[in-house]
């Protein structure tokens, strides 16, 4: 996932506290229905992998995730199973 996930604990070159924005809320959808949901928070690295398996997935099914920031910015990317 792109996104910069700063803790609001680092300092920039002025000396300046980063403030905080972090992914809060990731989702994943198989074919509409929810089939994980996690909480995060700012111990998690800039531009995060994720990796899961889903059970019966099959050929075409789609598979959604979705994310929500602490600054109320989404993204969802959707995949086929191939």
């Amino acid at each position: 996932m792109a996104h910069e996930m700063e803790s609001g604990q680092r300092k920039d070159a002025s000396g300046k506290t980063v403030p905080a924005w972090f992914i809060q809320e990731v989702t994943v959808t198989h074919n509409g229905k929810l089939v994980l949901s996690a909480e995060w928070g700012t111990a998690v690295s800039k531009n995060p992998f994720m990796q899961f398996a889903v059970k019966g997935a099959k050929v075409g099914d789609k598979i959604a995730v979705s994310w929500k920031d602490n600054r109320g910015a989404t993204r969802t990317d959707e995949a086929t199973v191939s």
